[in-house]
């Protein structure tokens, strides 16, 4: 196959040490295409403020629960049986 000797990636020639995806190889081209499906996806999910991005609904604010209990409170103390 003529894309046996390409790497899948290649070193930058801007004086740097940083490397590519190589497009020569299927892989390489492969990769390209995932990246940038996958941030296209991610810049349209936080555009539209959907998915992880998602703001977390405003809660309504804390209400105690309805009174019911009257006073005094019930004795601790057993009550006894009936003999």
């Amino acid at each position: 196959m003529r894309y046996d000797d390409e790497p899948v990636f290649r070193r930058s020639k801007w004086g740097t040490n940083r490397y590519y995806y190589n497009p020569n190889n299927p892989i390489g081209l492969a990769l390209i295409v995932i990246t940038l499906v996958f941030t296209a996806t991610m810049v349209i999910l936080m555009v539209n403020r959907a998915g992880p991005f998602k703001p977390e609904t405003a809660n309504t604010p804390w209400s105690p629960p309805p009174y019911t209990h009257s006073w005094p409170p019930p004795s601790s103390a057993p009550t006894p049986w009936p003999t």
